[in-house]
């Protein structure tokens, strides 16, 4: 295989890092006094600043499509990190009102879901098919290092500042501009997208970009070349007079609900809301004081960035996407319910600041591991899965509606967990190992396995389950003769 060379995974520590941050620094008294929230509202200030967020992330997943299938994948993730630093300068400024803040929060939020949307994309089309699994898993390591920075942030001003010193809050959440400034810098480092210049018929600077990104312009790379050039050619009829509704049609409805399902299972898995509100479940199951809590959480993160290192390097394209997504469900379904049974039959002592007793301990174990597992699974996963199901003519849209789904059912569970861990306590942990359960046989019985081919092969050989799980190949002459007749190849699905 060619060489290769490149950032175009490891581009948004930024959507990790303002992940981490917001549950730690909503916890500090400052934070609290600068905004005056009482205690009775405390729940509602921690759900809003989450999800308003979550759905500027959601809207910024429609309007950003179209603007990357014009001005190229590079310059679409500039803007995004360039209108998340306006967002971000308004959370840190101490306007003393929560209403700019969420403001703020919501034009963050623009630019996070934007490039959610395309650095994916980017990188699925940019990699060898032999790593593309790896390499696109390296979103998540990315965003795993941006949680695991924010979580020690949060527990350094709380040891360092005093209860009244607004930089307390002001530095974790400031820091934010300084990774969204070098994904900007970054991009000035980076080609352009091979396929999208090819689709737009610039031929010699997709050459430059392939030969660039592989460090190689041998055979093997002019044997790639072709294989795009050929794949684009094949498509380029289809692509004329696309509609929205072509998502919804044929074979296009599979993947895009396909696309949407393994989104919204990313997170009901229930990783993303501890991920935001770490310090309020690890009070939940061991009691303790703020510092404490947020030094958990700290090791929390710690370990998410090591288990999802240890996925992308020995993992990531060495196991069959099907088999690492079930397999995932079902260990975290297990960590979760178990988490409940011992938080149920063992409830806190009443001395909020009494040492960790066994159960809780067991507890933190149970719950490292579950993250272990996520990080192994649909932590990383679901990005180069979701991005390489789809044919180039409805990737852009397709990848865009699943990650749309992502933030949207991110908003839901981010707004509803401050109060699943007030109204059901143990609950929620049952709550999320019952939605862990479904998520395994959701991967078993829908999902298609993609690992190994090119984004080519995956086009030509659309797959689709019967009801026995087993699958019929559209043969490449189909696809071809459906492409000069007008039909979609998915038609042949019907």
């Amino acid at each position: 295989m060619a060489g290769f060379r490149g950032n175009t995974a490891g581009m948004t520590p930024l959507v990790g890092y303002d992940s981490g941050i917001i549950g730690g620094v909503l916890s500090l008294p400052p934070f609290q006094d600068d905004f005056n929230f009482k205690s009775k509202h405390q729940t509602a200030v921690q759900s809003l600043s989450v999800a308003l967020q979550q759905l500027g992330a959601f809207v910024a997943c429609f309007a950003i499509w179209p603007i990357t299938n014009r001005y190229g994948r590079k310059w679409a993730i500039a803007l995004c990190a360039n209108i998340f630093c306006i967002g971000a300068a308004i959370q840190t400024a101490n306007t003393h009102s929560t209403s700019v803040f969420y403001i703020g929060r919501v034009i963050a939020g623009l630019g996070l879901g934007g490039s959610s949307v395309v650095v994916p994309m980017f990188s699925g089309e940019m990699v060898p098919k032999q790593i593309r699994g790896q390499i696109g898993s390296f979103y998540q390591l990315m965003f795993t290092l941006g949680i695991f920075t924010s979580y020690w942030c949060d527990w350094g001003v709380a040891r360092n500042y005093a209860n009244n010193d607004s930089r307390m809050w002001q530095i974790p959440v400031g820091l934010q501009i300084l990774w969204a400034g070098l994904l900007v810098l970054g991009m000035f480092t980076v080609k352009e997208s091979a396929r999208w210049l090819m689709a737009a018929g610039r031929t010699e600077e997709a050459w430059e970009s392939l030969k660039w990104v592989r460090a190689d312009d041998g055979p093997i790379t002019q044997a790639e070349f072709q294989e795009i050039r050929e794949g684009v050619e094949l498509e380029a009829h289809a692509r004329e007079g696309f509609r929205m509704v072509e998502m919804i049609q044929g074979g296009n409805l599979r993947r895009t609900l396909t696309a949407s399902g393994v989104f919204i299972a990313q997170q009901a898995t229930g990783a993303t809301a501890f991920a935001y509100y770490g310090p309020q479940y690890f009070k939940l199951m061991v009691g303790g004081n703020a510092q404490s809590n947020l030094l958990l959480t700290a090791i929390f993160g710690a370990i998410k960035v090591a288990a999802c290192l240890a996925f992308v390097l020995s993992v990531a394209d060495r196991v069959g996407r099907r088999t690492v997504f079930t397999v995932g469900a079902a260990f975290m379904a297990a960590c979760q319910i178990s988490t409940a049974v011992v938080v149920a039959t063992h409830p806190l002592p009443k001395l909020a600041d009494a040492h960790v007793t066994h159960s809780g301990i067991a507890t933190i174990a149970l719950i490292y591991l579950f993250v272990i597992a996520y990080n192994f699974s649909w932590g990383p996963l679901p990005w180069p899965y979701v991005a390489e199901i789809f044919p180039a003519r409805t990737r852009a849209p397709g990848t865009a509606i699943g990650v749309a789904s992502q933030w949207l059912f991110n908003f839901v569970f981010s707004l509803t967990t401050p109060y699943m861990i007030k109204n059901l306590s143990w609950g929620t942990f049952l709550l999320w190992g019952i939605f862990d359960i479904c998520i395994a046989l959701f991967a078993w019985f829908c999902l298609s396995e993609t690992q190994g081919k090119s984004l080519e092969e995956i086009t030509q050989t659309t797959s689709h389950r019967s009801n026995t799980g087993m699958r019929n190949l559209v043969s490449e002459e189909d696809c071809m003769g459906s492409m000069r007749s007008g039909e979609s190849p998915d038609a042949k699905l019907k």
